[in-house]
Formats: C-alpha cells, sequence, structure tokens
C-alpha cells in the first residue's frame, strides 16, 4: 500500500510539472508565432533575433525539462535534443549572414532531429498521460522539416512567416497536452473523493 501511494505521488508530481511545462511552452512559442506575423514580419532585425531565439529557448526548455524529471543521464532523447536545439542556434545564426533560404534549411534539419527525438521522449513518457499529442507533434515536425529542406532548395523567397506556422503547431500540440492532463488530474481527484 506504501508502495502504491509512493508511485502515486511520483506520478502527481510528474504530471504537475509536465502540466506547467506544456503550458509554457505553449505560451512562449504562441508570443513567437504573434510577434512573426505582426512586428517581425516588417522588421527584419528583429525576425534575425527571433530565429537565433527559437531553438536557444527549445535548448533550454528541453535542459530544464531534461533536468526536472531524473537528470540528463536518464533522459538521452532530451539530452540529444538540448544538443541539436544548440548547434541549430548557432547554425542559423551563420546562416543568417548568408540568406534565408541558408536559415529555412537549418530549420528544416533540426525541425526533423527535434521532431524525432520530440517522439521518442513522448514514447519513454506515455505512462505520463497526454503523449499521444507529443507523438503527433514529433511526427509533424519531421515531416514540416523535409518540407522546410525542399523549400529552401527552390528560388521562392522565404521568411519568418514561413516557418511561423510550424511554430503555430508546436504551440497548438503543447496546449493541447497541458489540457489533457489537467482534465486528467481533475478526473483522478474526483474519483478518489467520492470513493
Amino acid at each position: 500500500m506504501l508502495a502504491k501511494t509512493s508511485e502515486t505521488n511520483i506520478v502527481h508530481s510528474s504530471n504537475s510539472w509536465l502540466k506547467s511545462y506544456y503550458f509554457t511552452r505553449f505560451a512562449v512559442s504562441a508570443a513567437w508565432v504573434l510577434a512573426a506575423f505582426t512586428i517581425a514580419r516588417a522588421m527584419p532585425a528583429v525576425a534575425a533575433i527571433m530565429l537565433v531565439a527559437y531553438p536557444a529557448w527549445d535548448a533550454l526548455a528541453n535542459f530544464v525539462d531534461a533536468r526536472r524529471t531524473g537528470g540528463l543521464n536518464r533522459n538521452k532523447t532530451q539530452l540529444l535534443n538540448f544538443v541539436i536545439s544548440v548547434i541549430t542556434t548557432v547554425a542559423v545564426a551563420i546562416a543568417l549572414g548568408k540568406s534565408m533560404n541558408a536559415v529555412l534549411a537549418v530549420f528544416g534539419v533540426w525541425a526533423v532531429l527535434s521532431g524525432l527525438f520530440q517522439l521518442a521522449t513522448a514514447i519513454r513518457r506515455w505512462k505520463s498521460g497526454a503523449q499521444w499529442a507529443m507523438v503527433l507533434s514529433g511526427a509533424q515536425s519531421a515531416l514540416a522539416g523535409i518540407f522546410f529542406v525542399k523549400m529552401a532548395g527552390s528560388v521562392a523567397t522565404v521568411g519568418i512567416t514561413d516557418i511561423a506556422p510550424y511554430a503555430a503547431f508546436g504551440a497548438f500540440y503543447f496546449l493541447v497536452s497541458a489540457v489533457w492532463l489537467t482534465v486528467s488530474d481533475a478526473r483522478r481527484k474526483s474519483v478518489r473523493v467520492a470513493g
């Protein structure tokens, strides 16, 4: 009985963290998308800062999440996501000196890799609940990345608004996961109270 209570407390603690983590990821991504379609659209300097900041934020988020859920050694997929996001941050900064098509290509490769790592993390966390949305998010990220790489090779003019829908879908999936966990926790509590 004591072991079961301890396990329930660990799951609850993990879900509490994931809820706040997913809500935070949603809020930051939503704000980024809003800024991309408004301020950054007409201000290339702001767009450049935002393009560098996006993978940097992802690196920080993965690092903090891994630390909060057992450490980097225990969370290899998040460690890899952290590393690839740091590399992408530097690569985007370099690519900005070349062209937006080069930036889009970097984002494409990153979207594929980070999407696959996110998918793997979601599968590993399946018992936490709401991970089906993270699986979809990871798979869609990988597919979007392939599209980005293809688009980067074309002669079409690209900008931050071509990347913003990708971030918007990510925000949506984080929100779905956060709400799903919130509702699941509320149901569990009501069952406990009723019992």
